[in-house]
């Protein structure tokens, strides 16, 4: 299950203030700290474990500052939002990291997963076989029972199939966002970087080494690059789209087990999903 960030950051902050880890006690002045500056040196704390270098633009300036940074050759930019989303990426990152959040006494000492050990994993992991095996983990039951949503009628219009880039604006206003933060993962390949950020395996959400796969086998068939990502959603541009209905309908099938949120809290059935991937190059995730 996944864990509330402020909630934690509030646990941290009692633990850092009972003196558990030295350089904390430092920071927080031996422990003569409000809870609300225990939790925000924690805050501090969270972020500056995160190893990648990052820009912070205008929302509005985050596509194309995000080209400029994709050409410079440094690595692979991901946008992911604002402070708020900055903060539940650093905390997917460190969550099973103890020299960040101290553990249990009881709990064990060994170390995160490396990106290269995810990457690792990932190889093994079968594409396109993953799809329905990810439905049958999470419900228990063959992809052809009564849970599978209708492939529905083709719609007229796409519109509100495929949200496009969402990353950089508010979710509730559609404007973009005041500033935005964009990571360079030490990676050339969009597809690793759930890897080096550690991102997946809350509630439905994949781990990180399927998120891996997935991705790189829509990389291989279509070109797909992550382009943002943040603490639940993700967008993706693809260079190729479906090019026929029956093409589509079997990809949005594969993008329904990955992230079923899509289709039971979006477009209900199948081919308006289809329809909107055939007609845009951008491709929308998120989980609850």
């Amino acid at each position: 299950m996944r864990r509330n960030f402020l909630a934690m950051l509030m646990a941290a902050a009692t633990t850092f203030l009972n003196g558990s880890r030295q350089n904390a006690r430092a920071a927080l002045n031996d422990g003569n700290v409000s809870p609300v500056d225990a939790a925000s040196a924690m805050q501090q704390s969270i972020r500056a474990a995160l190893p990648y270098r990052y820009v912070t633009v205008a929302g509005a300036n985050a596509l194309t500052e995000w080209t400029r940074l994709r050409n410079s050759g440094e690595g692979w930019p991901v946008v992911i939002g604002d402070d708020e989303a900055l903060d539940r990426i650093a905390e997917q990152f460190s969550l099973e990291d103890n020299a960040v959040f101290p553990q249990p006494a009881n709990a064990s000492a060994s170390s995160p997963t490396t990106p290269a050990e995810i990457i690792a994993a990932s190889n093994a992991v079968r594409t396109p076989e993953i799809f329905e095996q990810l439905w049958r983990d999470e419900y228990g039951s063959d992809p052809e029972d009564d849970a599978m949503p209708d492939e529905g009628a083709w719609p007229t219009s796409t519109t509100d199939a495929q949200p496009g880039f969402t990353i950089a604006s508010d979710i509730l206003t559609g404007k973009p966002l005041t500033h935005v933060h964009i990571l360079i993962i030490p990676t050339p390949n969009s597809y690793e970087v759930p890897a080096y950020l550690r991102w997946g395996n809350w509630n439905a959400c994949p781990s990180p080494e399927i998120h891996v796969a997935a991705m790189r086998y829509w990389h291989d068939r279509y070109g797909a690059e992550l382009i943002g990502i943040n603490g639940d959603t993700i967008n993706m541009r693809v260079a190729r789209r479906p090019k026929t209905r029956a093409e589509a309908l079997t990809l949005a099938r594969h993008q329904f087990f990955y992230c079923a949120d899509i289709v039971y809290q979006g477009t209900d059935t199948l081919a308006p999903l289809a329809a909107g991937l055939m007609e845009s190059d951008w491709w929308f995730f998120w989980w609850d």
